[in-house]
């Protein structure tokens, strides 16, 4: 279960969607670490495609904040 915020406060385990360029399909992943001091926080962030990169958020960047599913009984 998630929930899509624009830019809430990240935190590691949570979702960055990133809208693609014209042409390109949009890219998703998971925020690795939370770089940077409040306000001007960047990301750790490892893709889909399998490799890690630094994101520096812009528009076109979405959180979706990763909301733990409650056990089953």
């Amino acid at each position: 279960m998630t929930d899509r915020q624009k830019r809430p406060d990240a935190r590691v385990g949570d979702w960055l969607e990133e809208q693609g360029i014209h042409g390109h399909p949009p890219r998703r992943g998971e925020i690795r670490e939370v770089l940077g001091r409040p306000g001007h926080e960047h990301y750790r962030v490892r893709w889909d495609e399998e490799h890690e990169s630094l994101v520096y958020p812009d528009d076109g960047v979405s959180i979706v904040r990763h909301t733990p599913r409650p056990a089953q009984d």
